[in-house]
């Protein structure tokens, strides 16, 4: 049973369930995020050395969000209107409480 387990393909449910979205990301998903965050970079910089002579620099783009990785202004947007974030509202799963759900 473990060698089943052990070669699970990364699209199963156990394996989105142990590393959640990371899962779902292959190796060329990652290399072709990379690849769009360098194009977008270079074309900001492209545009920052050819701005006007008047101060105004574009804003530095934005990354391709991957998983696990969390923004800063993520944080501050979940927070609901008492301050608390939606987490802490998520009761904690015992494993006791998942070995009677799964049986």
């Amino acid at each position: 049973m473990l060698a089943l387990i052990k070669h699970l393909p990364r699209d199963s449910a156990l394996q989105r369930e142990l590393h959640g979205e990371a899962a779902e990301w292959s190796i060329t998903d990652h290399l072709l995020a990379a690849t769009v965050d360098h194009l977008a970079v270079s074309n900001w910089m492209f545009q920052c050395v050819n701005a006007s002579e008047d101060g105004d620099q574009p804003d530095p783009p934005q990354p391709v969000p991957r998983p696990g990785s969390q923004d800063e202004d993520e944080d501050e947007e979940t927070e609901g209107p008492d301050g608390r974030s939606p987490e802490a509202e998520t009761p904690e799963v015992s494993p006791g409480q998942l070995a009677r759900f799964f049986g």
